[in-house]
């Protein structure tokens, strides 16, 4: 038996590796920065969140009542060998208002702040380097922050897919919003 499973190790390792990766955004609400994720082959699962605060464990009352420190943001577990971080970024940056320091459309406040949460180096890297280039777009100043990741807190349940499991609801929030008419007028 040990035999058959170290043959099977050895023909193919990606039975037993972890081929996946994670990468952290927020742009605002976490509802509308999941669909354009969901839509990428080698993206297998987004998850709403909080990221970037000092409580552990805090609802979503508590994030938007502000004084935790914490943003919404949506964590990406990804398939590097089918989509790479690189391409993440540049969905992020079509998704976000990088002017914006005050939230992100609609929403104002620091828990809808737009931000890049690296988990390695090479993440660090990319995100300085694209954001450079955003800078270089606008000839502006980019408010959007680069940080180390913290700990990352998986939203209530409701959050989660909100707008596939609310579409209409979903449709007519973004839409108030301004969201969509603002990243056109950035972005064409």
């Amino acid at each position: 038996m040990r035999l058959l499973l170290l043959f099977f190790a050895l023909i193919s390792p990606s039975l037993w590796a972890d081929d996946t990766a994670e990468a952290i955004f927020a742009g605002g609400c976490f509802w509308c920065m999941e669909p354009p994720y969901d839509e990428v082959d080698g993206v297998k699962e987004t998850i709403s969140g909080y990221t970037g605060g000092t409580v552990a464990n805090p609802s979503y009352e508590q994030v938007v009542a502000g004084g935790t420190g914490h943003t919404e943001a949506v964590k990406i577990v990804y398939d590097p060998s089918k989509v790479d971080y690189q391409a993440l970024l540049e969905i992020f940056w079509r998704n976000i208002d990088p002017l914006d320091a005050g939230g992100q459309f609609c929403d104002r406040g620091d828990s809808y702040r737009a931000g890049i949460f690296y988990l390695n180096d090479e993440q660090e890297a990319l995100a300085r380097s694209t954001k450079a280039e955003v800078e270089e777009r606008f000839e502006k100043p980019v408010v959007t922050e680069i940080t180390e990741a913290t700990a990352f807190y998986k939203a209530e349940g409701y959050h989660q897919n909100y707008y596939q499991k609310n579409p209409v609801r979903y449709k007519y929030y973004r839409y108030r919003c301004g969201r969509d008419a603002r990243l056109d007028a950035l972005w064409k």
